[in-house]
């Protein structure tokens, strides 16, 4: 099962019970959510209405800390720390996987520093261990580290939840791509059609020196023929002349009486 799958079993767990409970109440299913091991979107859960009547009340922290899970990252939620409830080890090792998710959405290339700045790692060895075993085990990205280049070079991570505002750039963005996909697909079209066309040019020319051959086949056939009945008919003209003329020059024998 892909982490796709694994997520929706979880995503429905989570509805459900958070669409049975309200105020305070909220803030546990919050916590266990945002600490769960395969569970990296929280767009459904942030749609339910019991969790965003959370908005304005004494417990709006859970519902802005479930926000951070959703569209944030880890240096994002050290800026508004004093704001939000205090993070569990589970919940921080969760942000910042989800930060290398974010990283890798625009950048499939990611320098050692870089990651390191935003993941608070000291040095290479504790974010190659972090990026094995927290992020490419898990099944949320994969690609290779680079020693050498000191970089990660991403071949797939995980999609997160679309932030606030973000949906117009993707519409236009896929608006774009279809838009470059039907031109090439008529630049396609249109080199087949040529291709095709080339084909039977080709075709009819190759039919073209093909009856060239044979008429130049048949035409020396004819001559040939003719030539070796010439040579045919001389020859035994010839040949009778020169016997006929063997035959009557040769010297008779005289005969002798016997006597």
């Amino acid at each position: 099962m892909d982490i796709e799958e694994r997520q929706a079993e979880h995503i429905d767990y989570f509805v459900k019970k958070a669409s049975t409970l309200k105020g305070p109440a909220l803030a546990n299913i919050v916590v266990e959510a945002t600490s769960h091991p395969f569970l990296f979107a929280f767009s459904e859960i942030l749609a339910v209405p019991s969790i965003l009547e959370l908005e304005g009340t004494e417990n709006s922290a859970s519902l802005d800390l479930l926000r951070m899970f959703a569209h944030g990252t880890w240096s994002e939620y050290k800026n508004v720390a004093d704001r939000l409830p205090k993070l569990l080890p589970d919940q921080i090792l969760k942000l910042k996987q989800l930060t290398v998710l974010t990283l890798a959405e625009t950048n499939k290339v990611l320098p050692y520093d870089t990651l390191m700045q935003e993941l608070d790692v000291s040095n290479v060895r504790e974010l190659e261990d972090f990026v094995i075993n927290d992020c490419m085990y898990v099944g949320i990205v994969r690609g290779k580290l680079d020693q050498l280049r000191r970089c990660f070079e991403v071949q797939f991570a995980a999609g997160r939840d679309i932030r606030p505002g973000q949906l117009g750039s993707m519409i236009d963005i896929l608006a774009n791509w279809l838009t470059t996909s039907d031109n090439l697909l008529v630049s396609i079209q249109e080199k087949i059609k040529w291709a095709d066309s080339m084909g039977e040019m080709d075709k009819k020319h190759k039919k073209e020196i093909d009856e060239r051959v044979e008429e130049v086949k048949k035409t020396l056939s004819l001559k040939a023929d003719i030539d070796y009945r010439g040579h045919e008919g001389n020859f035994s003209e010839l040949g009778g002349v020169m016997d006929y003329d063997q035959d009557r020059n040769r010297p008779k024998r005289r005969r002798h009486p016997i006597g």
